[in-house]
């Protein structure tokens, strides 16, 4: 018999009555809001059920309800193995959407002639699944599973580390805890930054107790600066420009330090602007070819 906590949810088939629909002969109890179906219940149905399941045929109305009912009242395990990994930055509902994924495969494959309990059976896979998606979906940058796996062992042994009193763990203290090689460790350490991405469109708060925004991340990331080029480019010219006569340093500093143009240059020299864009057009090339020789 069912406790009084769950007997009002939970009437037993007898000449029919409070059968599955569509199941012509069924033995089962009609499951009512199974979510309230306490743990111990849950445990001594499932194990009716199971029983009951494995004489169905696939695909009746019959087995589907006593499959669905199985999943429904198991959902506690799902929740359970789920709290493990709330700590994660996932979101608990996709965490329960796929706990459920394993819950289903421990159902179709659980066989009720080993006499085994259910939820010793389901827990790994429900924890297995999980764990799957952590380490198949949550990675920002893929990398191989030996250094996904690493990863946990290295987080394992920073926390280990840090109860020996050594709070900034080097390579080699890494190294010698794990039994590793130093190169190996860098590996795992260099793909550790793979697991998480943030968003460079994230706000910089600022410390204290009040947090106020103060930018983006994005701000504090560097652009390059066209004057940087242009200051090597005047740095590998100077010892060129000193070898030029005098006339083309001065068409070459009216040009583009005074910023004129060859007709307000021909009128300060008394020149036409044929003349200076000729005489302009030797001094660059002059450059040019002395700079391409330095390449």
């Amino acid at each position: 018999m069912a406790t009084s906590a769950t007997q009002d949810h939970i009437s037993v088939n007898r000449s029919g009555k409070g059968a599955a629909p569509g199941a012509s002969d069924s033995s089962l109890p009609l499951v009512e809001e199974t979510h309230r179906v306490a743990p111990q219940d849950a445990r001594r149905l499932s194990k009716l059920f199971f029983e009951r399941l494995s004489v169905l045929e696939e695909g009746t109305a019959e087995y589907q309800y006593a499959r669905n009912t199985l999943i429904e009242m198991n959902l506690s395990l799902v929740r359970y193995v789920a709290r493990r990994f709330r700590s994660r930055g996932q979101e608990m509902e996709d965490i329960l959407q796929v706990g459920t994924i394993g819950l289903i495969k421990a159902i179709d494959r659980f066989d009720v002639l080993l006499e085994n309990e259910f939820t010793t059976f389901a827990i790994p896979y429900i924890t297995g699944e999980i764990k799957r998606f952590f380490r198949d979906t949550t990675w920002s940058v893929h990398v191989p599973r030996r250094l996904q796996e690493l990863r946990v062992d290295l987080a394992r042994a920073r926390e280990e580390l840090e109860e020996r009193g050594i709070p900034e763990p080097s390579v080699a203290d890494y190294a010698a805890h794990l039994e590793l090689g130093e190169d190996e460790v860098i590996e795992g350490l260099v793909a550790c930054n793979g697991y998480d991405a943030g968003s460079i469109d994230r706000p910089i708060e600022a410390g204290g107790g009040d947090k106020q925004q103060t930018g983006l991340v994005a701000d504090l990331i560097g652009d390059e600066d066209p004057a940087l080029a242009l200051a090597e480019d005047l740095q590998a010219l100077k010892p060129h420009l000193a070898q030029l006569d005098d006339r083309e340093r001065t068409l070459l500093e009216l040009r583009f330090g005074a910023e004129m143009t060859q007709s307000e240059i021909g009128k300060e020299l008394g020149l036409s602007q044929m003349h200076v864009s000729r005489l302009l057009s030797g001094a660059y090339a002059t450059l040019r070819s002395r700079l391409l020789a330095e390449t």
